[in-house]
């Protein structure tokens, strides 16, 4: 064995075949020889990819084993999905067993590789804060982390403390109160709702710490340097697929072994002067408001409630009035029409953290300087009325399963903006093109009825009328201390959604049904809003987008191309080289 500071190599065996295995640098790789010494196929693992190394020949899953022999250990890393897979962005445990010829041989192996180990992932959490929602999804919450993720997080020496929760917000008010003093980051195993906890619990522990107020609409808020982790286990997971590329308990476990870190965009929605909610990935109203506010209605159907809702009011065909203003972002930077997609390590993003907090010192970040850096690259507002189906703001391309590319393909994660989509009235077949194209390559943007507009604020407000006006007084009476009192939100019954406490009682003076158009006679004057899942208690209401306010434990979703030139010694392979996917 030849061990310096760039290189360690020597002949190891897998099974009965014999390999030239080589630590060198970044990777570690292994390469068949035949019997007359010559390469063929080369696995090459990046050493930040590796879980663990154990002596012996160890087994972790669907349970662990370990038959302890002198000369053998077991590497685990991340593997990726083979090539031209349907299931992209999909990550699994890889594991090979080595034989050394001799024992002395193998602790070596084991020291040098646990030593590149901690050299090159000192980004690692070792210590993380759970929390499991038991009642999100199909109700497999705890049976997804104790069997798939408790598992890895053990391999890869990484503490957790758990919290089963049991009722909501309780994940919000936990990181609020309680001393987190040696957590590396917050984990959620459920749904976009249970992510939304951990958001706004970070987030506004992080402001008062800081001292700064979240109610303040045009104030810059502190970054959070707390990471979120998600593992999906819920009815939606957008949050997930966004930023990850895939719904997989196993692959968003991986991503936070090796801890990644992703930035991501925040939008925060006020009323007034209060704060109501962030969102990092929708706030819609008409269509998807409606939509939203029909579900809550049927929730006795699980996931299928999505399906039937939309469909429902669809059928109503129901337009709304209102005014939207905006400020445009730089165009120069980039477009919601460019064509470009927001993946692992994109430039667009990289390069907007020199814009978005342009003092390296990050002791003086929120310094007069940047205060006033903020107040004059606001620009001028551009106002837009007139009657809309549907009106979103996205701070991603909000892909899932069932719209791969999203309701913005071309949205970033962490450039400081959001994509405002505007859907004008228009005839029932028509809007069932713009929403059949999200299922498709198709440009949703590209129809008459349609326009993007890349923004880092939105205003919206009703057409000045007694209605609303009276609407809105009740919605003030009812609401009023939303973020400053959240638990006269809550109803008492703690079973019921997220959502529902958050509207507890109707949003104005009168119940609304919202079948209306071909299924009931008189149609609302006002939609709602949803924000990343949740009924807001506002009609009016103003959104900034905050640039890199929080970051998770992904690393966007990775370009298959890209992956898989990762050999170190791509020009020289000539294909024979497969990047662990053995």
């Amino acid at each position: 064995m030849e061990i310096n500071t760039l290189r360690v190599e020597s002949s190891l065996w897998i099974g009965n075949q014999r390999y030239r295995a080589t630590l060198n640098g970044w990777y570690f790789s292994w390469t068949e020889l035949d019997k007359k010494n010559r390469d063929k196929k080369t696995v090459s693992v990046p050493v930040a990819e590796v879980i663990g190394v154990e002596d012996g020949r160890v087994e972790v899953q669907p349970q662990k084993k370990v038959e302890d022999t002198d000369r053998d250990f077991t590497l685990f890393y991340v593997k990726r999905s083979g090539r031209g897979s349907s299931q992209k962005g999909l990550w699994s445990l890889g594991r090979t067993h080595f034989r050394c010829p001799s024992r002395d041989l193998r602790d070596q192996w084991v020291t040098q590789l646990r030593t590149a180990l901690k050299t090159h992932s000192r980004s690692r959490p070792h210590k993380l804060l759970v929390f499991i929602n038991p009642f999100g999804g199909k109700k497999r919450g705890k049976q997804i982390y104790h069997s798939l993720v408790a598992p890895l997080f053990e391999l890869a020496g990484i503490s957790s403390h758990v919290v089963v929760t049991e009722r909501a917000n309780q994940a919000r008010d936990h990181i609020l109160k309680k001393d987190l003093t040696g957590f590396d980051g917050v984990v959620c195993v459920g749904g976009d709702g249970m992510f939304s906890e951990l958001l706004h619990g970070v987030i506004g522990r992080t402001q008062q710490e800081a001292g700064l107020s979240e109610h303040d609409s045009s104030g810059v808020l502190q970054p959070c340097d707390l990471h979120i982790g998600i593992i999906p286990a819920g009815s939606t997971d957008c949050v997930c697929f966004a930023t990850v590329g895939v719904n997989d308990p196993v692959t968003s476990a991986l991503h936070i072994i090796i801890g990644d870190s992703q930035p991501l965009d925040v939008c925060a929605v006020h009323h007034k002067s209060s704060l109501v909610r962030y969102s990092v990935s929708l706030v819609g109203y008409g269509f998807y408001g409606d939509v939203l506010a029909e579900s809550e209605r049927h929730r006795w159907m699980g996931p299928l409630r999505y399906d039937y809702a939309g469909c429902m009011v669809y059928l109503c065909n129901q337009s709304y009035q209102g005014t939207v203003q905006f400020l445009r972002a730089d165009p120069g930077l980039s477009s919601p029409r460019d064509k470009t997609r927001c993946l692992s390590g994109c430039s667009v993003c990289s390069e907007s953290k020199e814009r978005l907090f342009p003092l390296s010192d990050s002791c003086s970040l929120f310094s007069d300087k940047l205060s006033q850096y903020s107040e004059q690259s606001e620009g001028e507002w551009t106002s837009v009325s007139g009657r809309f189906k549907s009106i979103s703001l996205t701070c991603m391309s909000s892909s899932c399963p069932k719209s791969p590319l999203g309701l913005s393909p071309s949205a970033h994660l962490a450039d400081g903006t959001g994509d405002l989509i505007l859907v004008r009235d228009t005839n029932p077949l028509a809007f069932l093109t713009y929403l059949h194209r999200h299922t498709t390559s198709q440009d949703q943007f590209d129809l008459p009825f349609v326009e993007v507009h890349r923004v880092k604020a939105v205003r919206f407000s009703l057409p000045p009328d007694e209605d609303y006006e009276e609407d809105e007084r009740t919605e003030q009476n009812m609401d009023e201390g939303v973020m400053e009192h959240p638990d006269k939100l809550c109803v008492q019954n703690s079973s019921r959604s997220s959502s529902q406490q958050h509207l507890a009682g109707p949003a104005r003076g009168k119940k609304r049904d919202f079948l209306c158009g071909l299924c009931c006679s008189k149609p609302p004057a006002v939609s709602v809003w949803n924000c990343d899942g949740e009924l807001l208690p506002h009609t009016e209401i103003s959104c900034r987008v905050h640039g890199q306010l929080v970051r998770l434990y992904a690393r966007g979703i990775e370009d298959e191309l890209r992956t898989w030139g990762l050999c170190e010694d791509s020009r020289n392979c000539n294909g024979k080289c497969v990047l662990h996917s053995q």
